[in-house]
C-alpha cells in the first residue's frame, strides 16, 4: 500500500498546528498505523537530539513520541535556531552549516528541496502514514517564490492539507477567508478541510458562523478544538511559552523556583516536568519583573549566551543572582548557556554566536567558556554520574552547546562527569558545583526521576520542610497519558471519519 500523508497548515503561527499534528499522530498510531511526523524547515530555539548526535525541532520529537516512534533526523531536515531578529544558525539534516542572515538563507531556499525530498521518502519507505506540518501561515504572498515549508510542499509530496485557525485570537473567520483568497486556485483545491482551534464558549452559539464560513469558502469545518489547560504539552518555542503559561496566575507551594526569561532562551522543555510537581510554583521572570524571594533560580539555555548575559546585566538580574546566590538564601542552577554564564569570563573571538567578543560572566563558578568556531558543535544524547551533595548517581539528558568551559585544576569541584556520548564511552566533564550554585550542559537533567527527588528534598531540607518518605514516587510527567488525552480531546471533537476520507483518496479504511 502506498504510503498516505495529511498536512496541517495554519493561518498564522501559534495557531496549534504541533498539537493538532500530535493529536494525529497519536490516533492513527491507536488505530494501528506506522506514523511519522514531518516537518521540512522549523524555526525554533527548543530543540532535541537523536540518537545518532542529530539536532531537530523539539516539536517534531514530541509528535515522534506521540506516535511510538524514536525521532530521527529525516522528520525535520532543516532547523534555524535564532540568533537575532534578522539572523539564525542554520542546521541541516542536524548538523549547522553557520549562521545566516535572513536575506541570505532565503537564497540559499530552493537547494534544499532535494534534501526535504530526500528525507520525505525515506519517512515513506518505512511507515504507512506521514503527517506533514507547515509554519507561519501559507498567505505570506512576499515568501511564496521560495517557499519550502507550506503550499509548494504541499505540491511536491500532493498531500491534502488541513488549514488550522485560532479563535481565541478573534478574527477567525475572515483569518481562514482571507488566507484562502490569497492563494492560488490549485493551493487552495489542496486545501480539503477546515480545524478551528482553541475554542471557548458555547457551540451552538458558534454553529451560524460555522455554517456561513461552510458555504462562504465551499469547504467542510471538520472539528472544532476547545482551549485545554488539563493535558501537558511541550511547546515548540518561546512566543508560546511568553503568550501561554508564563502569564498565568501562580498558587504558592512549598518550593519557589523561577526561571529567568532569557530574549533567546532555548530548551526551556527541561522545565516542564519541574512545572508539573505538586509542591512546586515555577514562573518565569523577565520584562521587568522581580524576582522575589525564590528559593531556586534557574538561568535556562540561550542561542545568543553572551547577548542574553548582557541583557541579564542591564536589567538588573545579573546583580540580583549574584547576590542571591552569595548571601545563600536561594539555590542558583544554571544549564547550558545559563552553566556557562555562571562563569568567571565568556569569550567569543570570532563571533560564533554574538557580536560582542567578551564579556565579565556572573563569576559564581571560577572557569572561562570560550566558543571556538573551529569546534564542533555538541549533539549528543549523554550518560554522566552525578557528584553532588544530595545525589550521587547516574543520570540521562543530552548536550546541544557550542562553547567549552575551561576550569583551572582544583579550582572547582566536577559535580557531573559524562560517561557516554552518543553510545561511545567517555570521561569528561559535564557540570560544576560551587556551595550552592550548580551548573551542566546537560539537558533533560530534571527529567530523571531520582536526581529531580532529591534536588526538591534538598531545597526542603534547607527550608526545614519533610522530605519524601522512602518508596514517596516524585510527580514526573507519564507522556503516553497526556499524549492519550490529547488524541481523545481531538476524536471527540473532530469528524474522524472525514479525516480518513481525505487521507485516503483512494479509500483507505479506519480500523
Amino acid at each position: 500500500m502506498a504510503t498516505k500523508k495529511i498536512m496541517v497548515q495554519g493561518t498564522g503561527s501559534g495557531v496549534g498546528k504541533s498539537i493538532i499534528v500530535a493529536a494525529l499522530c497519536r490516533i492513527f498510531t491507536q488505530d494501528g498505523y506506522k506514523v511519522a511526523p514531518f516537518k521540512s524547515q522549523n524555526m525554533a530555539l527548543n530543540s532535541y537530539v537523536t540518537a545518532d548526535g542529530l539536532e531537530i525541532g523539539r516539536a517534531q520529537a514530541f509528535q515522534a513520541s506521540a506516535a511510538s516512534k524514536e525521532p530521527t533526523v529525516e522528520m525535520n531536515p532543516i532547523l534555524l535556531k535564532p540568533t537575532s531578529d534578522t539572523g539564525a544558525q542554520v542546521i541541516i539534516r542536524g548538523k549547522p552549516i553557520g549562521n545566516m542572515t535572513a536575506k541570505e538563507y532565503h537564497d540559499y531556499k530552493p537547494k534544499a528541496l532535494a534534501l526535504i525530498k530526500d528525507c520525505f521518502e525515506h519517512l515513506e519507505r518505512e511507515n504507512e502514514i506521514v503527517v506533514i506540518e507547515g509554519a507561519g501561515s501559507p498567505a505570506e504572498i512576499n515568501l511564496r517564490a521560495n517557499d519550502i515549508v507550506n503550499m509548494r510542499i504541499a505540491k511536491l509530496l500532493d498531500a491534502p492539507v488541513l488549514l488550522v485557525g485560532d479563535i481565541d485570537k478573534g478574527g477567525v473567520f475572515a483569518w481562514i477567508v482571507g488566507t484562502l483568497e490569497l492563494l492560488e486556485a490549485e493551493e487552495r483545491e489542496l486545501v480539503k478541510g477546515i480545524l478551528i482551534n482553541k475554542f471557548r464558549g458555547d457551540l451552538d452559539i458558534l454553529k451560524p458562523g460555522l455554517e456561513y464560513l461552510e458555504k462562504r469558502i465551499s469547504k467542510p469545518v471538520i472539528g472544532v478544538i476547545p482551549y485545554f489547560q488539563d493535558i501537558k504539552i511541550q511547546e515548540e518555542d518561546s512566543l508560546s511559552l511568553e503568550k501561554g503559561k508564563k502569564n498565568l496566575p501562580l498558587e504558592e507551594k512549598e518550593i519557589n523556583i523561577v526561571v529567568v526569561y532569557l530574549p533567546h532562551i532555548s530548551n526551556f522543555t527541561d522545565f516542564d516536568v519541574l512545572e508539573a510537581e505538586d509542591t512546586v510554583s515555577l514562573r518565569y521572570v523577565g520584562k521587568d519583573e522581580e524576582i522575589g524571594e525564590p528559593d531556586v533560580i534557574i538561568i535556562p539555555g540561550s542561542k545568543n549566551t553572551i547577548g542574553d548575559l548582557q541583557y541579564l546585566k542591564s536589567k538588573g538580574y545579573a546583580s540580583a543572582i549574584v547576590e542571591k546566590a552569595i548571601s545563600g538564601t536561594c539555590v542558583v542552577f544554571g544549564v547550558c548557556g545559563g552553566y556557562q554564564m555562571l562563569c568567571t569570563t565568556l569569550i567569543d573571538p570570532k563571533g560564533v554566536e554574538s557580536k560582542l567578543r567578551e564579556m565579565e560572566g556572573l563569576n559564581l563558578l571560577p572557569a572561562t567558556t570560550v566558543f571556538e568556531s573551529h569546534a564542533q558543535k555538541m549533539t549528543n544524547q549523554v550518560r554522566a554520574i552525578a557528584d553532588l551533595e544530595f545525589y550521587k548517581g547516574a543520570i540521562e539528558g543530552y548536550e546541544i552547546h557550542m562553547g567549552r568551559t575551561h576550569f583551572s585544576a582544583g579550582t572547582i569541584k566536577n559535580a557531573f562527569t559524562i560517561v557516554e556520548r552518543s553510545g561511545e564511552k567517555v570521561m569528561d566533564v559535564g557540570g560544576a558545583v560551587s556551595s550552592n550554585v550548580i551548573g551542566t550542559y546537560i539537558h533533560g537533567i530534571f527529567d530523571n526521576d531520582g536526581f529531580r527527588q532529591a534536588f526538591l528534598d534538598y531545597i526542603r531540607k534547607k527550608k526545614g520542610l519533610a522530605m519524601y518518605k522512602k518508596g514517596d514516587k516524585s510527580g514526573g510527567i507519564d507522556w503516553d497519558i497526556e499524549y492519550n488525552k490529547l488524541a481523545d480531546l481531538m476524536r471527540r471533537n473532530s469528524d474522524m471519519n472525514k479525516v480518513y476520507e481525505i487521507l485516503n483518496r483512494t479509500g483507505m479504511m479506519k480500523i
